[in-house]
């Protein structure tokens, strides 16, 4: 693949990256905003309680939801598409036969599941204001752990059933790459250590919304992003024929 194609893959990455940033803002505003208003404030009540007063803010919470909310999902969409369409151009004619438009949808849906959903399996998201602020730095480190295990283990499927695959078969290779990645996930599961700083009177409902929301989010962002970018991707790759024009008719008779 020249570097033209690879530029032009890029920024049509970033587009379609902005496009699905879009798309994920708005799922995030309608059902993320209300769960952490609502786990903001459980934490201003306890602190109430606690210190018998509340503490200034340095960003207003409307600041924070509407123009803050936009911004970081916004720049967060345009460079995770970046960095997606890189992982693209080493990908297409590697993962099967699969033109460009299946290829960015088997890749957005893989990535999707190593590098969000097994960790997400571990460690699920916490509302903001109510883990243990003495931890953040732990979980934070074990989170990125379990990414890098994700990534490194769904490569290791990859790679195993390529090479099974001459000797038993590309379905019976496939199902024993995703069987030992179940596995060795499985395991990676047991051992890594249990995080759990979720106040014990927190309201299970309004943290089983936010952790449904933050799923959500993330499902809307890389499924948008496989189905623009793989549009895009296609019409570049695979551009239509033009038209030729039907000859004109030649009278009978001459």
């Amino acid at each position: 693949m020249n570097s033209t194609t690879v530029r032009n893959l890029l920024v049509r990455g970033m587009l379609a990256g902005l496009a699905a940033g879009v798309l994920a803002l708005v799922i995030a505003y309608w059902l993320g905003e209300p769960s952490v208003d609502g786990a903001i404030g459980f934490e201003e009540a306890h602190a109430a309680h606690s210190h018998g007063g509340e503490e200034a803010e340095l960003v207003s919470r409307s600041l924070q939801s509407t123009a803050g909310l936009a911004t970081g999902m916004l720049v967060y969409g345009v460079a995770f598409g970046g960095i997606a369409a890189l992982a693209y151009c080493f990908a297409l004619g590697r993962a099967g036969r699969f033109g460009p438009r299946a290829t960015a949808l088997l890749l957005s849906g893989c990535a999707l599941l190593a590098v969000y959903v097994v960790p997400y399996l571990k460690y699920p998201a916490t509302p903001p204001a109510v883990g243990n602020p003495d931890t953040i730095g732990k979980r934070t480190t074990l989170y990125f752990l379990m990414i890098l295990l994700s990534v490194l283990l769904a490569t290791g499927a990859t790679v195993l059933g390529k090479r099974l695959a001459p000797r038993i078969g590309t379905y019976y290779a496939t199902l024993a790459g995703v069987l030992g990645f179940v596995v060795v996930t499985g395991i990676a599961f047991a051992v890594l250590p249990v995080v759990n700083d979720v106040p014990e009177h927190f309201p299970a409902t309004l943290l089983w919304r936010f952790r449904l929301s933050a799923l959500a989010i993330q499902v809307t962002l890389w499924s948008g992003f496989g189905l623009i970018f793989g549009e895009l991707a296609q019409r570049l790759l695979q551009p239509k024929p033009a038209a030729v024009p039907a000859a004109p008719a030649v009278p009978a008779g001459r």
